[in-house]
C-alpha cells in the first residue's frame, strides 16, 4: 500500500488502515518512528486536554442573530 506526499507534506491514509484503526474526520493520530525506522501510527483515546479551549465557554452563547448582508455592511463600514 502506497500513497503519496504533497507539496504541502500532507498524505492520505489509505482506507484499508483508517478502516484498520476505526479512524474517521476529527480522530486524532499519533506518529513515532520506532528503532527500525519504521513509521508507527496509533489512534489517540480521547485526553483530556492539559489546556482548556479558550473558546468552549462561549460557544453557543451569542444570542444575536445577524443576516450576513447587514454584518459585511457593518465590517466594511457602508451604510
Amino acid at each position: 500500500m502506497s500513497t503519496t506526499l504533497t507539496s504541502k507534506g500532507q498524505v492520505t491514509i489509505p482506507k484499508q488502515i483508517r478502516d484498520a484503526l476505526n479512524l474517521s474526520p476529527g480522530c486524532s493520530v499519533d506518529f513515532v518512528v520506532n528503532r527500525e525506522g519504521e513509521l508507527v501510527i496509533q489512534k489517540l483515546g480521547a485526553r483530556p486536554s492539559s489546556k482548556p479551549d479558550r473558546f468552549e465557554s462561549a460557544r453557543g452563547k451569542a444570542d444575536v442573530k445577524w443576516r450576513t448582508d447587514d454584518l459585511m455592511t457593518l465590517l466594511r463600514g457602508e451604510g
